[in-house]
């Protein structure tokens, strides 16, 4: 069973950028297709960036389009999340994910319940 632990989250201020993390153990990312997600209090989680297996395919939410950057690497079985210019709404416990299902069309890959494996989340927050 794959487990993830992300890392990177802290306080910074807005226009900042951060660098999320997230590590795998137990088996391979390599077939696993991986997202972010973020939840703010009293929010339901919502989706931020997916990457297929192979960083063939990314989708972004269109808040953050622009702003971050998703990329994996299977040899490390990490997956980031670069944030840049970073805003005050974009505070929120951040997850990672991941999905077997390797690929998938945007529609599928932005649900919550398109993802087995999900991490603890690390914090963003953004000050103005």
């Amino acid at each position: 069973q794959v487990q993830l632990v992300e890392s990177g989250g802290g306080l910074v201020q807005a226009g900042g950028s951060l660098r999320l993390s997230c590590a795998a153990s137990g088996r391979s990312l390599s077939s696993y297709a991986m997202g972010w997600f973020r939840q703010a209090p009293g929010k339901e989680r919502e989706f931020v960036s997916s990457i297929n297996w192979n960083s063939g395919s990314t989708h972004y939410a269109d808040s953050v389009k622009g702003r971050f950057t998703i990329s994996r690497d299977n040899a490390k079985n990490t997956v980031y999340l670069q944030m840049n210019s970073l805003k005050p709404e974009d505070t929120a416990l951040y997850y990672c994910a991941a999905s077997r299902r390797g690929d998938s069309v945007a529609s599928v890959a932005v649900r919550v319940q398109s993802y087995d494996v999900w991490g603890q989340g690390t914090q963003v927050t953004v000050s103005s």
